[in-house]
């Protein structure tokens, strides 16, 4: 197990005042030598802030290029390897439009887009917004991979440390930080030799247990306040570190076949039994192309993106990194993206969307990203169409929490 990110929350000025972001990186480089001290290796250290329109205000998000620019150039002085500048915002519905700018002018800078919250329910034009942005920003490398920088959010609070669909609540009361693990591996060696669920459930308990409680005893030796830990089981693109691989140990001959929800569901379950403070998605995560045996199974036609959004009523984070043919369109992406957001209102938990059309490419054809953390596979089909009305409109859609009554 190692530590994905250690992610630092805070709410800076606009213009930017280079000193916050010294500080962010001067506590980020002691967390990592304190957590490194303690025996986990820090894949990175990262920045969040509040949402951008409420950091650059509504008057000046034409200026957001300028802004990821500045934020690139001065967090990576400091040593801090991502950022993210949080989502557009339903009410700003111009926030929406200038994402596909900030992201052409970075390469290290994260962006969100709110479809849908418990407060806002579901707000159609917003899922529309965010479709448009994963079009347009595929657009902006030969391969796709700028929609990397980008996760349509619902459901989601502030204090994920995962990017990109981190931010800070602009209400909190100065700043935070939050661990985020990559931990599919204690799943995979919980199960490698159990000769029961039972006894595979309570192996891995005990180690999220055990490294939970560790992690967070680190974090009290640290100034500043603690957001806890997201210990969800991200996988790295090799079988050790797959959660695809842990579903197979669990009996399920491929993962995708009848059986996978079920495994699903006791992997994330088991975080939720483990005693330590967590937060965020804390669950089963299934990015594509960042698990090696997923990514497999995905190109043997086995895992689809209908078993993918089926599986996150029971994980994690929903859909993500998930290879598209380049000539999907908004209105074909909409529907993907709505159903998601009913999952995750109606079942009240955070889900997002990170999609990646390729341009050139149709389902079946092999991806060929030259990126470390992503594993081969094939363009995943996407069985879509335009809504017709009145689904296709411009409504708020109240959808209210399942009833235990």
């Amino acid at each position: 197990m190692k530590i994905r990110s250690i992610t630092y929350f805070c709410n800076p000025q606009y213009p930017l005042d280079e000193k916050v972001l010294q500080k962010a990186g001067t506590f980020l480089s002691e967390a990592r030598s304190a957590y490194e001290a303690a025996g986990y290796q820090v894949q990175t250290v990262r920045l969040a802030t509040v949402p951008f329109p409420q950091l650059l205000g509504a008057g000046q998000l034409d200026k957001l290029p300028e802004l990821a620019a500045q934020f690139e150039g001065i967090t990576q002085q400091h040593d801090i390897g991502y950022v993210s500048l949080g989502p557009a915002l339903p009410e700003v519905p111009h926030s929406y439009e200038v994402i596909p700018e900030g992201i052409f002018v970075s390469r290290n800078i994260f962006f969100g887009g709110v479809m849908a919250d418990k407060t806002r329910g579901i707000d159609l034009s917003s899922v529309q917004a965010c479709a448009e942005i994963i079009v347009k920003a595929a657009m902006i490398e030969p391969n796709g991979f700028a929609n990397l920088q980008f996760a349509a959010l619902a459901n989601v609070d502030a204090g994920s440390p995962f990017l990109p669909a981190a931010y800070h609540d602009a209400n909190a009361d100065g700043p935070a930080f939050a661990i985020a693990t990559e931990s599919a591996d204690l799943a995979v060696q919980a199960f490698e030799n159990a000769k029961s669920i039972e006894e595979g459930r309570n192996n891995l308990v005990s180690e999220i247990e055990r490294h939970g409680k560790k992690l967070a005893e680190v974090a009290k030796s640290l100034n500043c306040r603690f957001y806890v830990i997201d210990f969800s089981l991200a996988p790295f693109p090799d079988d050790a570190h797959s959660l695809g691989n842990a579903v197979e140990k669990m009996g399920v001959p491929k993962i995708g076949m009848h059986g996978s929800l079920a495994a699903a569901a006791i992997l994330t379950e088991a975080v939720d039994r483990a005693d330590f403070p967590h937060t965020g998605f804390s669950g089963f995560m299934q990015p594509v192309l960042e698990d090696s045996i997923l990514a497999k199974r995905s190109a043997e036609g086995i895992l689809t993106i209908k078993d993918v959004l089926l599986y996150s009523a029971v994980c994690g984070t929903g859909l993500d990194t998930i290879p598209l043919p380049g000539y999907t369109t908004a209105e074909e992406i909409t529907p993907l993206l709505l159903d998601l957001c009913a999952l995750a209102l109606r079942l009240d938990k955070p889900l997002t969307a990170r999609l990646m059309p390729i341009p050139g490419k149709k389902a079946g054809d092999e991806t060929n990203f030259d990126f470390a953390f992503f594993a081969p596979s094939r363009v995943m089909a996407l069985e879509s169409a335009e809504l017709n009305p009145p689904l296709n409109g411009q409504e708020v859609l109240q959808i209210n929490k399942r009833s235990n009554v």
